[in-house]
């Protein structure tokens, strides 16, 4: 395994850097509120950088996503790139990848979508069976199932979808919408052609219900469609909390070099030592396995595994960094304007969008029992 980036990644990694930071200022966040910054976005786009993740991959996204995550700059560059730009360019046909990817590149079509990981549900408004068997209906989601299992979402002969996906992020801003049916296939919604309404989220991002009724859809793919893209979205993700945490961890430390407590400052003391020590092995551990997962992915190698593990350190350790970060800020650290509040915000909620670690954890169990470890 080799995670050097190549000098197109580095490069691409290195423009973000200084896009985000340049434009994503405490200042203009605080300002933005749920909505994606318009001007960053714009910006990325222009730079090329949307467009070149078809050629710098999955890993040189990641890279990009850990950029984005220092900031939490208020873009939907992880939904955009993995439920559009990716999915269309490895799984649409001819005619999709000429007609959607240009606009993906620039900005102008928007792709979100649901198919994220175990923990939220999609619900169908029929009763729920306490069944709990793998892509059944489980108990506690009534209505639904795990979005990690094939959805409720229903296909009709008539080639209609209707159901309802109760959370995709940056819906607000999404012109398409990629969602599962209950055959795990894939199909591309445009939300002018259905019901959306705003719900809120931990993060300050804009998402949304989409409700489906008879609404029409186009395919996108077909077997192992669904299971790429999941994988693609959780590698992804994992990444965003690599960013996440990192930025969190490098805001309590310059707080701990600076406040001082008794005439020295408060780095100097061994339980905040520990404390950010035990915070960066948390951080290179979500940043490894992400790398991994993508990096077997871009080099053609079985990573749904590999995403499973990413994911579960993003979601298990992603909460201790977010939380690490916080309290070492000491009272500084509840006041909910302060920058690092939103690094704690924006941790919580990649650790509920990817699956408690506990359901994470379980899925990969069931893989390895079931002789599946290698794909």
């Amino acid at each position: 395994m080799d995670f050097t980036p190549t000098e197109e990644q580095a490069a691409a990694r290195d423009l973000a850097a200084r896009i985000f930071g340049d434009l994503s200022t405490h200042e203009r966040l605080a300002t933005a509120g749920t909505g994606s910054d318009a001007e960053v976005w714009k910006a990325l786009c222009a730079a090329g950088l949307v467009a070149a993740v078809a050629d710098i991959g999955l890993l040189g996204l990641v890279l990009l996503l850990e950029e984005q995550g220092r900031t939490t700059a208020q873009v939907p560059l992880a939904a955009s790139c993995v439920y559009g730009l990716l999915a269309v360019a490895v799984h649409g046909s001819p005619e999709q990848r000429a007609r959607l990817l240009p606009g993906i590149g620039e900005g102008t079509v928007v792709v979100s979508g649901s198919i994220f990981g175990p923990g939220p549900v999609v619900t169908t408004g029929e009763p729920a069976a306490a069944t709990g068997g793998p892509g059944e209906i489980r108990a506690g989601a009534p209505g639904g199932v795990r979005t990690g299992s094939p959805s409720a979402v229903r296909m009709s002969p008539h080639g209609q979808l209707s159901g309802t996906v109760p959370v995709v992020p940056w819906l607000r801003d999404a012109t398409h919408v990629l969602v599962a049916d209950d055959r795990r296939r894939l199909w591309l919604v445009r939300t002018a052609e259905a019901a959306c309404e705003p719900v809120e989220l931990t993060a300050p991002w804009s998402a949304g219900r989409l409700t489906l009724d008879a609404t029409p859809g186009e395919q996108l793919g077909g077997e192992g469609a669904y299971d790429d893209v999941l994988a693609t979205a959780r590698t992804a993700f994992a990444g965003l909390q690599a960013g996440v945490c990192a930025g969190s961890l490098a805001r309590a430390v310059e707080h701990t070099n600076a406040r001082e407590q008794f005439g020295r400052p408060l780095a100097t003391k061994q339980g905040v030592q520990l404390r950010a020590a035990d915070a960066y092995m948390d951080t290179e551990a979500i940043r490894v396995t992400a790398y991994e997962a993508a990096w077997r992915r871009d080099e053609g190698l079985a990573y749904a595994t590999h995403a499973l593990t990413a994911a579960w350190w993003a979601s298990e350790a992603g909460q201790r960094v977010v939380h690490a970060g916080q309290h070492l800020h000491g009272g500084t650290g509840a006041d909910l304007e302060h920058p690092v509040h939103r690094h704690f915000l924006w941790g919580r909620q990649l650790d509920a969008y990817l699956g408690c670690g506990s359901e994470v954890l379980q899925e990969l169990g069931e893989l390895i029992v079931n002789g599946e470890e290698g794909t």
